[in-house]
Order: C-alpha cells, then structure tokens, then sequence
C-alpha cells in the first residue's frame, strides 16, 4: 500500500497543474484570435496532408524501421518539437521584414499594429520555454548530485523549482497547440504570411532532421521520398493557399491586405 500512494499523488499533483496552465493559455490566446487560416477548404487540405503524412511515417517505421527503438523515435520527435519554436524566432522576423520591404508604405502602419500582437504571443511563449530550458539543467544537476547527499542541494529547493518548471512545461505545451499552428498569428501582419512562414519553416525542420537522425529506414528511393515528401507536400499547400488568397481576396505580398482580421477584443 504505502507503494502505491506515491502514484496516487503524482496524478492528483499534476492534473491541477495542468488544468491551470491549460486555463491560462486559452486565456492568453484564444482559439478565435489565432486561426491557422481563414480558408476553411484550405485547413481541410492542411488536416488531410497531416494525418496522411502521419500514417505514411508510421507504415514506413512498421516496415522497415525494426533495427529503430522506440527510444530512438521518441528522441527524435523531442528534437523536432524543441527546435520548431526557436527556428519560428529565427525565420519569422527575416520574412516579415521581407514583406514590409515589399508592400506599400500605407500599408505598413496597420502591419505594425498586427506585429504588436503577434510579438506578445512570442513573448509570453518564449518565457516560459526559456524558463524550462533553464530550470531542466539547473534540476538535473541536482539530481545528479544525489538530493540531500552531503554538499548537494536540499530536497526542498528541488521541489520548489520543480512546480514552477512544470507549470511552464504545461502552459508551453497547451500554448503550442494554438500558436505554432498559427505561427503566433502573424495573418494580423499579413494574411499571406502563414502560408509562406509554413513553407520555408518546413525545410529548414527537414534539414535539422536529416542531421540529426539520418535518412529513414527502408530502401534508398523511399528514403528520399520519405526526406523530401513532407516539405514538399507542405510547401504546395501553402502556395496554393497564397494562390487561393490571390484570385479570391486580392492579397499579394506588394498589394494592400484590405481583409485583415479585426483586432483582439
């Protein structure tokens, strides 16, 4: 029995915690203010190409990936998702400055407005990411020192800064689901910017991915199929929503944004 009650207390610490961080980051950002398109066609296409990619991932590691473990998997799913909001920070404002080169400058004043919005979001997100990547260090140090060893750290002070930790882990987490999408609704900036965010961000993950973790399994021309199948699906459904956004809006990247979403209330 007495093994059994930690287990109970690890879910009945947790959920709470989850549940206000969840609470927060819909309250930060809500759903309705950060769309990943306005096209409801398109986020269909979007959802399609996700889950298709999905499944074609799994049938490949089904097939050809036994020499993989589940440990290497996982790995390299980490990698993907903590290097997604950092390559956002370092593609996002070079495209946007692009843009601002390109449009009018009439245009540019309401741009900015929408920047302030979405500079928010990237500020609020990027705190609590860089406030786990500092505590996760300082926690495994400690750790590894062997808590209430002689000379190590208290037990306490682990677990004061283990709540704060997960807490920003969880908020992080529940924050992503709407932001990374939406890429920190940059549409307020520019309708098109989503669309072109999306498609260059997308290789620049496969790069980081082929470094990391090498081709996938299985024979040569499905591993350049597998490489480069992703992106490239991902790219033609972001030209063809800027095409959509072209012949039914009128938005080009040097032509006024006349059907910008109106401001948070």
């Amino acid at each position: 029995m007495s093994c059994i009650v930690p287990f109970l207390l690890v879910p009945a610490v947790l959920y709470p915690m989850a549940r206000t961080a969840c609470r927060q980051a819909h309250r930060l950002f809500p759903v309705h203010a950060y769309p990943r398109s306005a096209d409801a066609r398109v986020r269909t296409v979007q959802n399609v190409r996700a889950w298709t990619a999905t499944a074609a991932t799994c049938l490949i590691l089904f097939t050809y990936g036994a020499d993989e473990s589940l440990g290497d998997i996982q790995l390299q799913y980490l990698i993907r998702v903590a290097a997604t909001p950092w390559l956002l920070l370092l593609t996002a404002p070079l495209i946007i400055l692009v843009v601002f080169r390109l449009v009018p400058p009439a245009v540019r004043p309401a741009m900015r407005s929408g920047l302030a919005f979405s500079g928010r979001a990237a500020s609020w997100y990027f705190g609590a990411f860089s406030l786990v990547a500092l505590l996760v260090p300082v926690m495994v140090v400690m750790g590894m020192g062997g808590l209430g060893a002689p000379g190590s750290a208290p037990p306490l002070l682990f677990f004061v800064l283990l709540g704060p930790m997960l807490w920003a882990l969880f908020f992080m987490v529940f924050a992503s689901l709407t932001l990374v999408p939406s890429v920190f609704g940059v549409s307020r900036v520019h309708l098109g910017l989503p669309a072109l965010v999306t498609g260059v961000l997308v290789w620049e993950l496969a790069a980081v991915n082929l470094a990391v973790a090498g081709l996938p399994p299985g024979p040569l021309p499905l591993q350049i199929g597998a490489v480069l199948g992703g992106p490239a699906s991902v790219t033609a459904v972001a030209w063809w929503e800027l095409r959509r956004l072209r012949t039914r809006s009128g938005v080009t990247f040097r032509a006024p944004t006349n059907d910008q979403p109106p401001p948070p209330a």
